[in-house]
């Protein structure tokens, strides 16, 4: 891969500061190369204070990190100063965090980086600075300017689950699953399963809404009447979409065997079966963006950030899938 990819600090209290130097110091023979959008100041420190050999190298260009790459970490410097301690985040850093995920996308569209993985952010501390987005994804997407809302999916090997409503109480999830949603969640990842996965004929696994997908409208009308609706627009398009299927009867090694993603009308009905299959290894992955943006699957975990024991396996995962999805979107542009 002849580009690197861009790596955001997110909230540098949580563990990003942690697992990004322990996936280099442990793993960078293995890695594709990659930059940290950050404090160099702020990574030095936290080397030290975790007694890890890190040089830390402050590049001026993202063409300057695969150079670097094997004998120090290349860090892009945000121009700010970080003031949060570990386990205790500073809204004060939120221009800081924000800038970085910016300086990120500039340099993915501008063709600077092959890729964006993106550290995990405290959403809490950036609403008292004033951030009005629901998330790292719809600032993403304002950011890249995208026409339509972006798609959430998360992979691990074996998986891949798309929620069609995300982060809102389960009750809201329900009065606003909708036909349109789903099938707007359907044909987003069809697309992205044949251009970012290599499928050329791919099939979604549709969940149902409601118990043994509503028993025929015994355990719920929601099948009926919104769930299969989508399915057919679907399959009129040319996309494989099953079901509605039974939740608790997909998910099995044997079911999973059978189709390439799995939509779910909500949060927990797609990130329950991922985490148990894969709870240290999972990647989440923006579908629908102009660019490749993958994220470790996990929070800032501010109760063991600073201490060196945060495991790098989904940073690791989200790095190595996002040079593989930049990959074949180079090859098929």
């Amino acid at each position: 891969m002849a580009l690197p990819l861009a790596v955001t600090l997110g909230e540098p209290a949580g563990i990003g500061g942690d697992i990004v130097l322990k996936a280099w110091l442990e793993h960078r023979n293995e890695l594709p190369p990659f930059y940290l959008i950050g404090d160099p100041d702020h990574l030095a420190s936290l080397a030290r204070h975790l007694r890890w050999q890190v040089p830390v190298c402050p590049i001026n260009a993202p063409a300057r990190a695969p150079a670097v790459f094997t004998t120090a970490l290349p860090v892009f410097p945000i121009g700010r100063i970080i003031h949060a301690r570990p386990g205790s985040p500073d809204p004060a850093d939120a221009p800081a965090i924000l800038g970085a995920i910016q300086i990120g996308v500039r340099d993915v569209r501008s063709g600077r980086a092959a890729a964006l993985v993106t550290n995990p952010i405290h959403k809490e501390s950036l609403y008292r600075a004033g951030f009005h987005h629901p998330g790292h994804t719809e600032y993403l997407a304002e950011l890249a300017e995208a026409d339509e809302a972006p798609i959430m999916m998360l992979v691990c090997p074996g998986l891949r689950v798309v929620p069609v409503t995300i982060h809102v109480a389960l009750r809201q999830a329900i009065e606003s699953l909708s036909t349109a949603g789903i099938v707007h969640a359907g044909r987003v990842t069809d697309s992205a399963l044949r251009q970012d996965f290599g499928l050329t004929a791919p099939v979604l696994a549709v969940a149902g809404l409601n118990p043994h997908a509503g028993e025929a409208g015994s355990l719920g009308r929601e099948e009926i009447e919104i769930v299969e609706p989508a399915i057919a627009e679907l399959r009129a398009t040319g996309i494989d979409a099953r079901g509605p299927l039974s939740p608790d009867t997909m998910f099995h090694a044997e079911a999973r065997g059978g189709y390439d993603a799995a939509l779910c009308m909500y949060h927990d009905q797609a990130l329950i079966p991922l985490k148990a299959i894969d709870f240290l290894g999972g990647v989440n992955v923006t579908l629908g963006l102009p660019f490749v943006r993958t994220s470790p699957d996990h929070g800032t975990a501010f109760a063991i950030a600073g201490r060196g024991i945060a495991r790098p396996d989904s940073l690791i995962a989200a790095l190595r899938l996002a040079a593989e999805m930049a990959a074949r979107r180079t090859a098929g542009s």
